[in-house]
């Protein structure tokens, strides 16, 4: 299995391309005029209190203001008050907790007025971004995530992954952790710290308490609330940070200073992959280079075509998402209806998982997978949509199939859906349009007063798949004229992105 990370920076913003296997299975983007992300923390104030939620909402610079639960305060709140008091207010000039008594836990089934009150300092983390009418989801219970470990401020408490199944692998990281734990954090190991050395982990609890001594000296200086005082890290240093394996084969930055920021990244958590990271400096756009374009039109939208010719049609509604699967013309190509149906019900599973990590599909989603009448069939559907299923990263459940043969999967939702249109408008509306030599020679008329300005080393002329293969076809193409009359290098490049009539021309000087 060979992963790959393709990375395109924009001008307002950087999107991220994970693919497995050259198949893209998770998009993502980082635009620079947010102003909140998960995993940032901000010191605030408690706005409304509602007791009748058991509630409070708190302004963190969003357009709407976060939504903080009283399950969601941490049972460390009290010590939280205590500290941030007395960090603040200048009583505290040492950030450990060597010598910070940690107060009691609150009470489990409490109120929030009890230990809240309007216009009261607090701090916050993100864990839910903005989606549709609904602002941030916030918690008071702080963590610092790192490459192997997520640190917590005001606990005693060391844990294992429960994806970590060896007794004596979880007993012995317990015990490394336990003799590099400072005292007042506690400490959470994830899956990628098995069989990591204590050398490794200390360092990466190092760089964490750092983070923490960071924010802190922030909460020293007299800022105007809410005010961003940790930013969690961009979001490339975050997919590596939890994904990079030794499956990684590849990192593909197209900007220069992107591309020195992972690779410093790297070094410092993962030395011996700081060789992956390749600087893409190329005339194709990296998108289309690497395909990615092509299967961003092909794999969003209400119709999911798969190889077999079965296809999915997904639905998305305000409530819940509902998946349809369809045999297409498969249903010809199997001994019987029952091969037909469990065959085309497996490749769907394996699509659906990379569906919903792809459009980052939260909430409820109820799969109508063919109906199967075999027990034993149903079970190993079962099993193999739970294993595709266990590659992704955010937090899930499915279950078993119904009685009506539908399978529910819950996924949470941090962040808003990806939605790309993947239809383009009809130029042809009005039942008119202009023919395709008049575009021909709308292209040409812009090249003859470009060349007339001057001469250039190259000219590209970025242009849909078809009107590409046009202008390349035969061995005296369009494209060949054009270089000959204008005595000019004419790249013509297919941008897979493009809509039907849509072109760009990039010019080098010389």
């Amino acid at each position: 299995m060979k992963t790959e990370l393709i990375i395109k920076s924009n001008q307002n913003d950087i999107d991220f391309a994970l693919l497995r296997d050259g198949k893209l299975i998770e998009l993502h983007k980082d635009e620079s005029d947010k102003t909140i992300a998960v995993g940032d923390i901000f010191l605030t104030k408690v706005g409304k209190i509602l007791s009748g939620l058991n509630a409070a909402f708190v302004n963190v610079g969003d357009e709407k203001d976060g939504f903080l639960h009283y399950h969601d305060l941490g049972p460390q709140l009290l010590s939280m008050k205590k500290f941030l008091n007395q960090v603040s207010t200048r009583k505290r000039k040492d950030f450990s907790l060597n010598n910070f008594k940690i107060e009691g836990d609150i009470d489990k089934g409490g109120s929030i007025k009890d230990v809240l009150k309007t216009g009261q300092p607090i701090l916050v983390q993100i864990v839910k971004e903005s989606i549709s009418t609904k602002g941030p989801r916030l918690s008071a219970e702080l963590s610092f995530a790192g490459r192997y470990m997520v640190l917590l401020p005001f606990s005693d408490r060391i844990s294992v992954s429960q994806k970590i199944i060896d007794r004596k692998e979880k007993a012995r990281l317990k015990r490394l952790v336990k003799s590099i734990k400072p005292k007042g954090f506690g400490i959470i190991l994830r899956t990628v710290a098995k069989d990591k050395k204590v050398a490794e982990l200390d360092k990466d609890l190092q760089q964490l308490l750092n983070q923490w001594y960071d924010m802190c000296k922030r909460l020293h200086q007299d800022v105007k609330k809410p005010k961003k005082v940790l930013s969690e890290v961009n979001r490339a240093s975050a997919i590596l940070r939890d994904v990079l394996n030794d499956s990684f084969a590849g990192i593909h930055v197209n900007d220069k200073t992107l591309y020195q920021e992972i690779k410093s990244y790297l070094e410092d958590i993962a030395p011996d992959k700081a060789s992956i990271v390749k600087y893409y400096n190329a005339k194709v756009p990296i998108f289309q280079k690497f395909g990615v374009d092509r299967q961003i039109k092909t794999s969003f939208g209400k119709t999911v075509s798969m190889p077999t010719g079965a296809y999915l049609v997904i639905e998305h509604t305000e409530a819940l998402h509902v998946i349809d699967v369809n045999s297409g013309n498969r249903s010809n190509k199997a001994k019987s209806q029952q091969d037909t149906a469990l065959e085309v019900n497996l490749i769907a599973a394996s699509e659906i998982a990379r569906q919903i990590r792809l459009r980052d599909m939260g909430g409820i989603i109820v799969v109508d997978f063919i109906d199967m009448h075999a027990a034993a069939d149903r079970k190993k559907l079962f099993e193999h949509l739970k294993d595709e299923m266990s590659l992704d990263r955010t937090k899930h459940k499915v279950l078993p199939p119904s009685r009506f043969g539908l399978v529910q999967i819950t996924r949470q939702r941090v962040r808003e859906e990806v939605i790309i249109e993947t239809r383009e408008e009809d130029p042809n509306k009005d039942n008119k349009v202009s023919s395709p030599i008049l575009m021909i020679e709308k292209l040409e008329s812009e090249l003859q007063e470009i060349t007339n300005k001057g001469k250039y080393k190259n000219i590209a002329l970025h242009v849909h798949p078809f009107v590409a293969a046009y202008l390349n076809k035969g061995f005296i193409s369009v494209s060949r004229k054009w270089g000959w009359k204008y005595k000019q290098k004419i790249h013509i490049i297919a941008r897979d992105s493009f809509e039907y009539l849509q072109h760009h021309i990039e010019l080098t000087k010389k």
